[in-house]
C-alpha cells in the first residue's frame, strides 16, 4: 500500500465485524453472569413470549453468535439472526419504551448485521479462508489447480 491509495474496503468490514463480535459476546455474558433471571424478568415485563426460554436463547445466541461473527465464520447466516433480534429490540422495545439513547447501539448492531449479510465478513475471516481452500481443486492427474478470487 502506498500513501494516498485507499485500503481494500473489506478491512473496514473487518473492523466493524470485530467490534460487533466483542459487543455481542459481552452483552450475552452480562446476561448470564448478571443472573439470567433478571433477563427473564425483563422479558416478562415487556411481553416477550415464553420469556423463560427466550432469555437463555438470546443470551446464548449473543455469546455464540458474537464469537462466530468475531471469527468471521458463517457471518452471513449469523447476521440473519441478529437482524431479527435487533429489529425487535430497536423498534419494539427500546425506541418506543426507552427512547433514542438506549436504542443507538441496537440500531448500530442492526446496521452492522445488514452490512455482513450484504457484503460478507471482510478480510481475515474464517469464511474467507474456507472459500480459498474450496477454490483449490485437484485435477484428474493429481496436480493442484488454484483459482484466486478477489
Amino acid at each position: 500500500m502506498r500513501m494516498g491509495q485507499p485500503l481494500d474496503a473489506r478491512w473496514g468490514i473487518t473492523t466493524v465485524r470485530v467490534f460487533m463480535g466483542v459487543i455481542l459476546i459481552v452483552a450475552g455474558l452480562q446476561k448470564w453472569l448478571g443472573g439470567i433471571g433478571g433477563t427473564i424478568a425483563f422479558f416478562t415485563q415487556i411481553g416477550i413470549p415464553v420469556p423463560g426460554l427466550m432469555g437463555p436463547v438470546i443470551a446464548t445466541a449473543e455469546v455464540v453468535g458474537g464469537l462466530l461473527i468475531l471469527l468471521g465464520l458463517g457471518a452471513r447466516w449469523v447476521a440473519l439472526w441478529f437482524i431479527a433480534e435487533f429489529l425487535v429490540t430497536s423498534f419494539a422495545v427500546k425506541l418506543p419504551r426507552q427512547g433514542w439513547d438506549p436504542a443507538r447501539i441496537d440500531l448500530m448492531i442492526l446496521a452492522g448485521s445488514l452490512m455482513l449479510l450484504l457484503a460478507g465478513a471482510g478480510k481475515m475471516a474464517l469464511d474467507e479462508q474456507l472459500t480459498r481452500r474450496r477454490d483449490v481443486t485437484t485435477t484428474p492427474t493429481g496436480a493442484a489447480s488454484v483459482t484466486v478470487s478477489r
